[in-house]
């Protein structure tokens, strides 16, 4: 490893810098002590405690559970028994840079125990790492810093991308559906027919040659699947899609379940067809939906969803989007499940949604132009997803590149354009050196103190 540090780098083992200590559980009787000293434990801070267990500035590194996750408090603090900590620094080590550097090392990927998921002590001391001179480890601290703080930036920017997105969406759908999507359309086609269908008066406002009709008039079936569905769950069989299929007003079967219902059961009459509309009734999700867009083999829907079938299935795309419109459907049928005091709403709340019915004509018009704007949205959010990716990844590229040198100038390249001398870590390590002499570790002298005990106790034991 030294013939491809940085000049004026050096090497040494994690265990000759530091003592890593195990934390503790907090006094019995005490956990729920009130007080200002922060606990941590390997997911960071977990509570407040009236005592200290490290001095500040630490580094907290999670042993049990979020093995490898790194804090650094730069107070006093209680790192708790799924933890290790660092609260010594010798020569003056700078504690954020530490930190930095356990937390690119990526100690979670070095745990030996898949069941019980932790790191040896002793594995962590018996890592090598680079040690660069005392001025240049803060000189990389500081960029560091600066460096994150645009990435976190960046983040937070992207953060907003998937919200906005989502505002786009609801209102294509809020324009499609109340027909300002095809205004001008309509201006240049003055002469179509209207959809046949009753027309009926409604507090909802459309534009002329729309029809108002409730989504009950337009359909053949509006129905919500049995129940006792669970003594026909098998593992492989028809598809049973649950609530959980349509919560993103898509019809998702990466995890679904399999029923084998015999030839007598009440449920087969739940039978999914392409073009049926599926509405969640119960639960937290109710009114998430979702289109069958496609042939499906033999389904069947659970108690907690409703099945609508349309008497014209060339309706099914412009009624889906009035049902999860936020300004039409759904508002009308989240204003039914929650006037009924609980999130859950019967089949006669779906039968009597409004809807609005351009004809023929428009409706093509409507549709074409709902997946143009869709699928612009969803080149924005795969360019998105790409970048997010790129952003978490850049954390961790920063860091190696921190901590192979290239990241800001060398102390010896600083010293050669300033003309001046430099100390390199060859100093640091005699400091240590020095530090050490004659003074075992810590982590030694518990070592030869347990030995010793056990060699008492032994003797004693062999006493008459």
């Amino acid at each position: 490893m030294s013939d491809e540090l940085p000049e004026g780098w050096r090497s040494i083992k994690l265990g000759a810098l530091f003592d890593f200590k195990y934390g503790k559980g907090l006094p019995q009787g005490r956990r729920n002590a009130r007080g200002s000293i922060k606990v941590y434990g390997s997911n960071g801070i977990v509570g407040l405690h009236d005592s200290a267990l490290a001095k500040g500035p630490a580094i907290i590194v999670g042993r049990k559970g979020s093995v490898g996750q790194v804090h650094l408090s730069p107070e006093r603090c209680w790192p708790i028994d799924t933890t290790y900590f660092i609260d010594e620094f010798p020569a003056g080590l700078p504690p954020d840079y530490w930190a930095l550097y356990l937390r690119s090392l990526r100690l979670g990927q070095r745990e030996k125990s898949s069941a019980i998921p932790g790191i040896n002590r002793e594995d962590i001391y018996a890592i090598e790492v680079p040690l660069p001179p005392l001025r240049e480890q803060r000189r990389i601290v500081a960029k560091l810093e600066e460096l994150f703080g645009k990435v976190d930036a960046c983040r937070q920017r992207l953060a907003k991308i998937p919200v906005l997105l989502k505002r786009f969406r609801q209102s294509v759908l809020s324009a499609a559906c109340s027909g300002r999507l095809t205004a001008d359309w309509r201006e240049e086609n003055r002469s179509v027919e209207p959809y046949p269908v009753e027309s009926m008066e409604s507090d909802e406002e459309f534009p002329a040659g729309w029809r108002a009709t409730r989504l009950g008039s337009v359909t053949t079936l509006v129905t919500s699947g049995s129940r006792g569905w669970a003594k026909y769950y098998s593992d492989s069989g028809a598809v049973f899609i649950r609530a959980q299929n349509i919560n993103t007003d898509f019809l998702n079967l990466s995890d679904i379940a399999f029923v084998r219902p015999p030839e007598s059961a009440e449920g087969l009459r739940t039978r999914v067809q392409e073009h049926d509309i599926l509405v969640t009734i119960t639960g937290a999700n109710v009114t998430k939906s979702a289109l069958v867009e496609r042939p499906i083999e033999e389904a069947y829907v659970s108690q907690h969803v409703a099945l609508v079938r349309l008497k014209d299935i060339r309706l099914s795309k412009l009624i889906f989007y009035s049902i999860v419109s936020p300004s039409h459907g759904r508002r009308q049928l989240l204003a039914a499940a929650y006037g009924q005091g609980k999130p859950g709403l019967n089949l006669n709340n779906i039968r009597d949604v409004v809807v609005g019915l351009p004809p023929r004509a428009e409706q093509q018009e409507i549709e074409r132009r709902v997946e143009v704007l869709f699928s612009l949205a969803e080149q924005i959010e795969m360019r998105y997803a790409k970048a997010r990716k790129h952003v978490e990844k850049l954390t961790q590229s920063i860091l190696a590149k921190a901590f192979r040198g290239e990241l800001v100038p060398t102390e010896a390249e600083l010293a050669r354009r300033e003309g001046r001398d430099y100390e390199d870590a060859q100093a640091l390590l005699e400091g240590l050196s020095a530090r050490t002499d004659g003074v075992k570790p810590a982590r030694e002298r518990r070592t030869l103190e347990r030995g010793y005990r056990r060699h008492r106790r032994a003797f004693r034991s062999r006493k008459v």
